[in-house]
């Protein structure tokens, strides 16, 4: 059988030079390792020390990697107690190095004119990551995994990344008063003062908390976060099939989720306020593409009429809106928190579905981003045209729901 060729004379005399300076064999093979044949770093090494005459240094006694090429099983050992209770079916292994050693081995690498060796932070993570892969039977990720392990050769710690539990699905709201997520209080911003009891927010609870909580126990994550297509007031209710969201669990230690009995403790939860349906597992990419698409909605509204107007006055107005574009100026009741400009929304349609008096009862329907309120109140001139504008007489919402979120 033909053998493979060993090193060349001019890598024998370089070798010299970094044995010179108590390399061990796993190092002098990372130092050689571009254009240099062998198999790993360490077979490398040996084969250089043995052309070269050398006897071996051991990793304790190497001065470019003090020891660390002979810590791998503690470092493998540290990186499984820091995973264990943690659910995933990928994970990766990454390592921090002093930058001194990083610094040595790139000096000494520029010093003989070699190529920039494969870093010790390269060998940790190899050597480690294959253990740790024998010892899980889990696929190693390099892109996205469930869980990495990031191993600190500098103080023996181990820190995990642990990518987030996204959970796609529609919600109905059947109370008024619940906000879609979590309500800092405004005056102490969460701390808790007088104002909200101490209790660090504006309400109770909220649609977010309701859907989280029980997620959150299940998969003993460390928070969360709701990712809704759109949001609907605090005081309106959202029916219909509901709206399409995704809560996200920060950290959790667990990833499997009943999606039948998360509805069930929902609907327990909230005490039948909140319900949920259709849920599934996303990813991140979704929650971004379902923040960004645009949906139409359809409302009911219950509009109070400052004064009485006849019939046909209305059904003009709501003739005159129906198919037309609208001009809107940022609501005052959200320019604090929006950019202060105009946009172009245009009304579907409108439907007058009943009239009691000086209150009418109307069925709106119309593309994302339309404000419903001030399509109906005009807020003071900055929605153009609006139904007070059109009917002369002040117009404000009483009741306002979300009947439907049409598919994108």
């Amino acid at each position: 059988m033909e053998q493979a060729p060993g090193p060349n004379t001019d890598s024998v005399e370089k070798a010299r030079k970094v044995l010179a300076q108590r390399a061990c064999d796993a190092c002098l093979g990372r130092i050689f390792h571009p254009g240099t044949p062998g198999g790993s770093d360490l077979e490398r090494g040996q084969a250089l020390r043995a052309a070269a005459g050398s006897a071996p240094t051991s990793p304790d006694e190497c001065s470019l990697c003090e020891g660390l090429c002979g810590e791998y099983e503690a470092l493998t050992q540290a990186a499984l107690t820091a995973l264990e209770g943690h659910e995933f079916s990928t994970f990766l292994v990454g390592s921090i190095v002093d930058e001194r050693l990083a610094r040595k081995e790139r000096e000494l690498a520029a010093e003989l004119g070699l190529a920039l060796p494969h870093a010790l932070k390269q060998s940790i993570n190899r050597e480690v990551g294959l253990r740790v892969e024998k010892a899980v039977g889990k696929g190693v990720d390099f892109k996205g995994p469930d869980i990495a392990a990031l191993v600190d050769t500098r103080f023996n710690g181990v820190k995990l990344q642990i990518k987030s539990v996204y959970v796609r699905g529609r919600y109905r709201k059947l109370s008024r008063g619940l906000p879609q997520t979590r309500w800092p209080c405004s005056q102490c911003r969460g701390r808790g003062c007088t104002r909200c009891n101490g209790t660090g927010r504006m309400y109770p609870s909220s649609v977010e908390e309701e859907i989280a909580g029980p997620l959150m126990a299940m998969l003993k994550g460390e928070d969360h976060a709701l990712h809704g297509a759109g949001r609907e007031d605090i005081d309106a209710l959202m029916l219909g099939r509901g709206r399409p969201f995704a809560v996200e669990i920060r950290r959790p230690r667990l990833r499997s989720v009943d999606f039948e009995a998360l509805e069930r403790a929902v609907r327990e939860r909230s005490k039948g306020l909140v319900e949920v349906s259709d849920l599934r597992a996303c990813t991140q990419a979704d929650v971004a593409a379902l923040k960004d698409a645009d949906w139409r909605k359809t409302y009911r509204v219950l509009v109070a009429l400052e004064k009485d107007i006849k019939d046909d006055q209305i059904n003009r107005a709501c003739a005159t809106l129906s198919g037309s574009p609208i001009d809107q100026q940022t609501p005052t009741r959200v320019v604090h928190r929006r950019a202060d400009k105009i946009r172009r929304r245009v009304v579907e349609g409108i439907e007058v579905l009943r009239r009691d008096g000086s209150l009418l009862e109307l069925r709106i329907t119309g593309e994302s981003g339309l404000y419903v309120k001030e399509l109906v109140n005009g807020d003071g001139g900055r929605t153009k045209p609006s139904l007070t504008e059109l009917l002369g007489v002040p117009c404000s919402v009483t009741e306002l729901d979300v009947i439907e979120i049409h598919d994108n």
